[in-house]
C-alpha cells in the first residue's frame, strides 16, 4: 500500500490532502476520458471528463470533511450523488431516449472511489478505477461475447460457480492415505478450469476470425485432444481444410506443452517442477513451431471449433477423479517400484497429460516423490499424449491428414524421447 506521510509546507497546506486531491482528480479524468471518447458524435454528452473528475474529488473532500468535522457530511454527499445519478438515468433514458444505466452507475462509483481515497484505500481505489474503465471500454467485445454464448455454456458456468462457492468451503481440508487432500484437489480443479475458460473465451472471441490455426492453438490450451478430434473431423468433411487443420493440430499440441507448464506452476507455486520441466518442454515446443514454419501453406482459413465449456461439471469431475486416482496410483507405484513406477503413470497421458502433470507436481509438493521425478513424468506424459493424437486423427480425419500428422508426430516422439533421456540423466545427476 502507498504510504503518504503528513507534511506541511511554510503556508500550512497539508501535502497529504493535495496528494489525495490529485489522485482523485486523476481517477476521475481516467474514467471521464473513456466516457467522452466512446460518445458518438451525434449523441449529446450528459457527463464527461469534468463531471466525473468533480464527482471523484467531491467524494474525497466530503469524506475528508466527515472525518474532521461531522460524519453527516458524507451521508449528505452520498444522498446528493445518488439523486444526481437518478436524474442522470432519467435524462438519458426519458429525455434523450438513449436506453442504459451504465453511465449513471459509473458516475456514482467514481464518487465512491473518491471516498476510498480519503480513507487511504489507495490500491483499492486505483484498481477499481482501472476495472471500471476497462469494463466501459470493452462494451462491444463483452456484448458480442455474451450474445454468442449458448444456453448450455451459461448454465454450465452457473453450476460450476455454485459448486465452487457452496462445495469448496465445506470440503474437508485433511490428508487421506497420505496423498489426497479433497480441498486441495478441488482448488486445483477450479484454477485449471478457470485458466482453460480464459483460453475458451479468447478462442470464441478471435479464434474463428483469425482462422483455424489460431483456433487450434487456443483450443489446445482448453483441451488439445478435443481440439485435435474436431479439426480432424472438419478436414474429413472439407478437403480444402486439410493443410490448415494440420497446422491447427500441431499448434494445439504446442499449446498443450505450454499449458502443462502453467499447470505445474499452479500446483507447485515454488516453481521447482516448472523449472525442471521448462527446458525440454520449450525444446519440444520449438520443434512443433518448426514443423508449422515448414508447412507449405499456413494461410488462415475460417472455421468454427466446437468445444465443451471448461466450466461444465462433467470435465471438472473427470479431472478431479483422474487426478485423485492417478495420485494414489503414483504414490503406491513409487513405494513398490520407486521412480520407475511413477514414470509408468505417465501412460495416463493417453487420457490427459494435464492430469498427469497436476498429480506428479502435487506428489512432489507433498514430499512423496522428488521434484526431478515429477518433472520427468510430466514431460513423458506430454510426449505420450502426442502419440494419442495420432490415433485420434486416424479415427476422425482423412487419410491424407493422418499421414501428415503421423510423419510429424513420429519425429516429435523420437526427438522428445532423446531430449528427455538426456535431460533425465542431467537432472538426476545434478539434483
Amino acid at each position: 500500500m502507498i504510504e503518504l506521510v503528513p507534511q506541511f509546507d511554510n503556508t500550512g497546506v497539508n501535502i497529504v490532502f493535495l496528494q489525495k486531491l490529485a489522485l482523485a482528480a486523476l481517477i476521475g479524468i481516467l474514467i471521464g476520458i473513456e466516457r467522452e471518447h466512446r460518445r458518438p458524435e451525434a449523441v449529446e454528452l450528459i457527463a464527461g471528463v469534468r463531471s466525473f473528475t468533480i464527482a471523484s474529488i467531491a467524494g474525497m473532500i466530503s469524506s475528508y470533511l466527515a472525518q474532521i468535522i461531522n460524519s453527516g457530511i458524507l451521508l449528505i454527499s452520498l444522498a446528493f450523488f445518488a439523486v444526481i445519478s437518478v436524474v442522470y438515468v432519467y435524462i438519458k433514458n426519458v429525455t434523450l431516449k438513449h436506453p442504459g444505466i451504465t453511465g449513471p452507475i459509473a458516475f456514482y462509483c467514481t464518487f465512491l472511489l473518491g471516498v476510498l481515497i480519503s480513507y487511504e484505500q489507495y490500491l483499492i481505489a486505483i484498481v477499481g478505477a482501472v476495472v471500471i474503465t476497462l469494463l466501459l471500454a470493452e462494451k462491444r467485445p463483452l456484448h458480442s461475447f455474451a450474445t454468442n454464448l449458448t444456453d448450455d455454456e451459461i448454465l454450465s458456468a452457473t453450476r460450476f460457480l455454485a459448486v465452487v462457492f457452496i462445495l469448496y468451503p465445506i470440503t474437508p481440508n485433511e490428508l487421506f492415505l497420505g496423498v489426497i487432500n479433497p480441498r486441495t484437489i478441488l482448488l486445483i480443479v477450479i484454477i485449471v478450469a478457470t485458466l482453460s475458460f480464459i483460453s475458451f473465451v479468447a478462442m470464441k472471441k478471435m479464434g474463428t476470425k483469425q482462422g483455424i490455426p489460431l483456433s487450434g492453438m487456443l483450443g489446445g490450451l482448453v483441451n488439445s485432444e478435443a481440439t485435435t478430434g474436431a479439426l480432424a473431423a472438419m478436414a474429413k468433411k472439407r478437403s480444402e481444410l486439410i493443410e490448415s487443420s494440420f497446422v491447427g493440430i500441431i499448434l494445439s499440441n504446442a499449446a498443450m506443452l505450454i499449458r502443462n507448464l502453467v499447470i505445474a506452476f499452479v500446483v507447485d507455486p515454488s516453481g521447482r517442477v516448472l523449472y525442471l520441466m521448462a527446458l525440454p518442454q520449450f525444446i519440444l515446443t520449438l520443434f512443433a513451431v518448426a514443423a508449422v514454419v515448414k508447412s507449405r501453406n499456413i494461410t488462415p482459413v475460417s472455421g468454427t471449433i466446437q468445444l465443451q465449456s471448461p466450466f461444465a461439471l462433467s470435465p471438472a469431475i473427470k479431472f478431479a477423479f483422474g487426478f485423485t486416482a492417478l495420485s494414489v496410483a503414483s504414490r503406491f507405484a513409487n513405494i513398490w517400484a520407486g521412480a520407475a513406477g511413477v514414470y509408468a503413470t505417465a501412460l495416463g497421458g493417453f487420457i490427459s497429460s494435464a492430469v498427469v502433470t497436476a498429480s506428479a507436481a502435487a506428489l512432489a509438493v507433498s514430499g512423496n516423490i522428488s521434484y526431478s521425478t515429477a518433472a520427468i513424468t510430466a514431460v513423458l506424459a506430454s510426449i505420450i499424449t502426442t502419440g494419442n493424437k495420432m490415433l485420434l486423427v486416424k479415427w476422425s480425419g482423412p487419410p491424407e491428414l493422418s499421414g501428415m500428422i503421423n510423419r510429424t508426430f513420429a519425429r516429435f516422439i523420437i526427438f522428445g524421447a532423446v531430449v528427455l533421456i538426456i535431460w533425465g540423466f542431467f537432472i538426476n545427476y545434478a539434483y
